[in-house]
């Protein structure tokens, strides 16, 4: 894997969301704070709580609150969370630093850009909107936008028709396998932002992406063929 390497063609490019186009560790980890505090729970430290984020509500749960809950309180808590973090969706998450000149030149140079995520639309909406990112992008793809989620190939097809761009076109940049697996299955090229929430148990040369870039600057290198 490369930031070097160049490609051709490419005339839109998609990012996962949590932890590869925004950093939402900050509120997501606030919230879990904030029903631990309800809850009398002792709080996790940030470093432990970062890597698990793009792995959504549940597994946040499940590190706080431990694996043996049952479904019922599971249930609860998740509702709970969802609610604290939904009210506080936007008071630390930024765009990821680099990130904003990034977007800024690739409408300069006329390349799309979109997300495809696994955060439900009543969430990345609002997020997209108070970031004012909303009207930026050409398409925002959530988890209930179509019946099937990442790693199924069905959310990027339908980035795809709303760009109007065929896969091989695009590339797909997110931060866990699964974005990596989605973006194969859709026959688009895919690169890991290694700056975001990736556990150091991961290996991501397992993940087999065609491209691995350590901020989002070096995107530009991969696309443009020039040296980052």
């Amino acid at each position: 894997m490369s930031a070097t390497k160049s490609i051709h063609n490419i005339t839109t490019v998609l990012f996962d969301l949590d932890g590869t186009l925004i950093d939402t560790a900050p509120d997501m980890a606030a919230a879990l704070d904030m029903l631990c505090d309800e809850e009398q729970q002792t709080c996790l430290p940030y470093a432990q709580v970062r890597p698990i984020v793009s792995n959504g509500s549940v597994a946040l749960i499940t590190l706080a609150f431990g694996e043996k809950l049952d479904e019922a309180t599971l249930h609860r808590l998740k509702t709970r969370y969802l609610e604290i973090y939904q009210n506080n969706l936007a008071v630390h998450s930024r765009l990821f630093d680099e990130m904003e000149a990034l977007l800024r030149q690739l409408e300069q140079d006329n390349i799309q850009w979109g997300v495809v995520t696994n955060k439900p639309g009543w969430l990345t909406d609002p997020l997209m909107k108070a970031l004012g990112l909303q009207h930026r992008a050409a398409c925002i793809v959530s988890a209930d936008t179509t019946a099937n989620r990442k790693p199924h190939p069905e959310p990027m097809h339908y980035a795809c028709k709303l760009t109007h761009t065929n896969p091989e076109n695009c590339i797909y940049v997110g931060d866990a396998k699964r974005d990596i697996e989605a973006g194969h299955n859709a026959g688009m090229k895919t690169v890991i932002a290694e700056y975001g929430y990736i556990d150091d148990c991961e290996n991501i040369d397992n993940w087999q992406a065609d491209y691995s870039i350590q901020s989002p600057e070096q995107l530009l290198a991969i696309i443009k063929n020039r040296e980052s």
